[in-house]
């Protein structure tokens, strides 16, 4: 039986840094390789590019390409550093947009690029990395590579022009809510998987069912940062926080708290969503609390967890399924802090 390297699998890791210090030649790796991308860019723009290319992130996409490309020898190759990369740029372009349409001044603990350069520019900053990635998805032997990456890009758009149209707006079901994710998020943890799996050469089977592993953690770890825009601390979490319900998006929270809150407060929630209220912050956090909101949707996080899981567990021989397998518990121990005293 093959098995991964023991100092990978030493002790339950409670941090995605935990999981991933294993992988420090391969984001070595990725950062050199990002850092030579940046005079790909226009002089004029380099600056601006390099801004966004920082090193200060989780970088959990990336890992997810190299750890479903684990080797027994645990050293990147040439081609998983690139696929990494073109998916952390996927990643960064959109958080620039994210970040536009949320108004937010906060990301890694810095200024947003849209508070550094103005919300025109970074509008025009992050087409500049989604095409920059596109490019480098191109340049693979055969154009698998190009069509997964860009069949996902337009994905992540979707998701991210639904939820922005349904923003302020109560026609918005649990079905929705899921769609919008499983697009948005879930979907660019699914091939971050599939690359990795594909490249490193296993069975079409085991592609598929990391891939799957992929997009149920990514829709974990989606409704976990919805909770974390409420019950989350932004020194801890590194980004401005409470700017889901202030921008009117109907997050799984808030639908939660909806359906249990009695007719008239929902009435008056609903106003505030709608933007015809200014949002309580306070008072909501209150209710969350007294209805168990955060209990609610803690267990669809552990569905989604459980379901990634599953997707596995017919090849406990295969070197990334330990390590994939330790984000789950990662993704648990982020639960068990965000529900703590901050």
């Amino acid at each position: 039986m093959n098995r991964v390297r023991s100092d990978a699998t030493a002790a339950p890791p409670q941090t995605f840094g935990a999981v991933f210090a294993g992988l420090k030649p391969h984001m070595a790796a990725l950062d050199r390789f990002l850092r030579e991308q940046v005079q790909a860019f226009e002089p004029e723009i380099r600056e601006m590019a390099d801004y966004c290319i920082d090193t200060s992130g989780k970088r959990i996409r990336p890992a997810l390409v190299f750890l479903s490309g684990w080797k027994a020898d645990g050293q990147p190759t040439a081609e998983l550093v690139k696929a990494a990369a073109v998916v952390e740029l996927v990643h960064l372009a959109t958080l620039v947009h994210d970040d536009i349409m949320d108004d937010a001044d906060l990301r890694r603990n810095r200024d947003t690029a849209a508070r550094k350069f103005g919300s025109t520019a970074a509008v025009l900053l992050g087409d500049a990395l989604f095409s920059h990635a596109l490019h480098l998805a191109a340049q693979f032997p055969t154009n698998e590579v190009c069509h997964m990456v860009s069949e996902s890009t337009r994905k992540v758009c979707a998701g991210e022009i639904v939820q922005t149209m349904r923003r302020g707006s109560m026609h918005i079901s649990r079905e929705d809510y899921w769609r919008i994710i499983d697009l948005k998020t879930a979907e660019l943890f699914r091939v971050s998987c599939f690359l990795g799996a594909r490249l490193s050469g296993v069975t079409p089977a085991y592609v598929d069912d990391v891939a799957r592993f992929g997009r149920h953690l990514g829709i974990a770890y989606q409704i976990y940062d919805d909770l974390a825009d409420f019950y989350g601390d932004e020194k801890r979490i590194g980004k401005t926080l409470g700017t889901d319900f202030a921008s009117g998006k109907v997050t799984l929270p808030l639908q939660v708290l909806l359906e249990k809150l009695p007719e008239s407060e929902r009435a008056a929630l609903i106003e505030e969503i709608c933007g015809r209220q200014p949002t309580q912050m306070a008072k909501r956090m209150q209710q969350m609390a007294q209805y168990e909101v955060f209990g609610t949707v803690a267990e669809s996080v552990q569905q989604e967890i459980e379901t990634a899981e599953a997707a596995l567990a017919n090849w406990p021989e295969q070197p990334p399924s330990a390590l994939l397998g330790q984000l789950c518990e990662v993704l648990r121990a982020q639960m068990a802090v965000l529900n703590g005293p901050l």
